[in-house]
């Protein structure tokens, strides 16, 4: 998982990537391709 100040770049890098806010923190996650993990926060 990276830890990124911009999840915009990650957003973008695979069509199925979601944005989830979690305990304060806002996690990018792939359930198709889990590789595409970021956390911000």
């Amino acid at each position: 998982m990276k830890v990124l100040r911009s999840l915009k770049s990650a957003k973008k890098r695979h069509r199925d990537n979601r944005v989830v806010r979690r305990r304060g923190r806002i996690y990018v996650i792939n359930k198709k391709n889990p590789r595409f993990k970021a956390r911000q926060g």
